[in-house]
């Protein structure tokens, strides 16, 4: 049988209209998953952010407080599934502080701490020429003493004075709580942007992939004790259940 012109349109036109609904059907799915992620929600809330998908793209526009912040929105729409690319428009807010300066150093202590679960919610952070104080209260000796372990592993920091007092709590259960909450996405951004603050592992080039908040790695570091650390601190992000490490060791890097 010859097909006529008028029988491809019959039959085009169906399928043209059912890719255009998969594709409006994936873009929303896209848009919403990225507006009510625990990052977005939570970090990002006070933000001025648009989000808008097309065919898997997505533009992030409006205003945010910080480069962080920026950096955390896009790497938080891209870690979503069917995502193609993101065009990241968002335009930063105010007056920044000098790179390497007291301010800018506080901004990057707080925001790392901010991601690991073991860091008490009420750790007060100031900065005083490279030095970190921290004030508050922590729920166990050794969630203080991670807490300045991990202050002290952040790029730039001279020194640390932890002065939080300890106090018994449910730090388990309300970890607990907060893991059930986050999507694989929002943890996929905190440990991509969690890497960037530590010393020890911001220079790596790691793959992070999350999957029902199993995380997986792929990379290279100099020594298996620093593939060690970084499943370590990887571990210690909200809302990660487990890490499988695949980095390698290349003393060259």
């Amino acid at each position: 049988m010859k097909l006529t012109y008028s029988m491809l349109v019959v039959l085009v036109i169906p399928w043209m209209s059912s890719s255009i609904a998969f594709a409006t059907a994936m873009d929303d799915r896209i848009e919403d998953s990225i507006t009510n992620s625990y990052v977005f929600k939570t970090y990002l809330n006070d933000d001025d952010i648009d989000v808008d998908a097309d065919d898997g793209v997505v533009v992030l526009s409006g205003k945010v407080t910080d480069e962080t912040h920026k950096a955390l929105a896009e790497d938080t729409a891209a870690s979503v599934p069917d995502v193609k690319g993101v065009d990241n428009r968002l335009e930063i807010t105010g007056t920044q502080p000098a790179a390497s300066s007291d301010a800018w150093l506080l901004a990057k202590v707080k925001t790392t701490l901010l991601f690991h679960k073991n860091v008490s919610a009420t750790t007060d952070v100031t900065v005083k020429d490279g030095m970190v104080s921290l004030r508050g209260d922590a729920d166990s000796q050794a969630q203080k003493d991670l807490t300045t372990e991990y202050a002290r592993d952040i790029e730039g920091v001279r020194d640390v004075d932890n002065r939080m007092t300890v106090k018994s709590g449910s730090a388990q259960s309300r970890t607990e709580t907060i893991r059930d909450k986050i999507d694989d996405a929002s943890i996929t951004a905190q440990v991509k942007m969690m890497l960037l603050g530590h010393r020890s592992t911001s220079a790596f080039r790691t793959k992070v992939e999350t999957q029902d908040g199993i995380v997986s790695l792929t990379g290279k570091a100099r020594s298996p004790a620093e593939i060690d650390l970084v499943t370590k601190l990887v571990n210690d992000v909200k809302g990660v259940r487990d890490v499988k490490n695949m980095m390698v060791v290349d003393s060259s890097v």
